[in-house]
């Protein structure tokens, strides 16, 4: 009863980081901030998630693949955060504003 609650108060976390992340996305002015607002939120909001998963988890094994799987989509998400972000400066400083100045 005790896991099952404590499951519940964790992915409700989880969800509204998830919710913040969004939020984040659709208000800030300009990519890096949407970026930033979306990694940080979705990250910890995954990570609470996950957690609240691992106690439900029936052994060792299954808890170690929800864990492997928290941290690839940390990886993931920090690789395409970069990968936008840099498109982003490229397209900026390619722009005929940004060479007149």
């Amino acid at each position: 009863m005790i896991l099952d609650i404590a499951t519940l108060v964790l992915a409700s976390a989880g969800v509204v980081f998830f919710i913040a992340g969004t939020l984040g996305l659709l208000r800030f002015p300009d990519v890096y901030a949407r970026l930033h607002a979306l990694t940080k939120a979705d990250n910890l909001g995954l990570g609470l998630i996950a957690l609240g998963l691992v106690l439900q988890a029936g052994n060792v094994w299954q808890a170690l693949k929800i864990v492997l799987v928290w941290l690839l989509a940390i990886f993931a998400a920090a690789t395409v955060s970069q990968l936008i972000a840099r498109s982003a400066l490229v397209q900026r400083s390619s722009s005929p504003a940004a060479r007149d100045s």
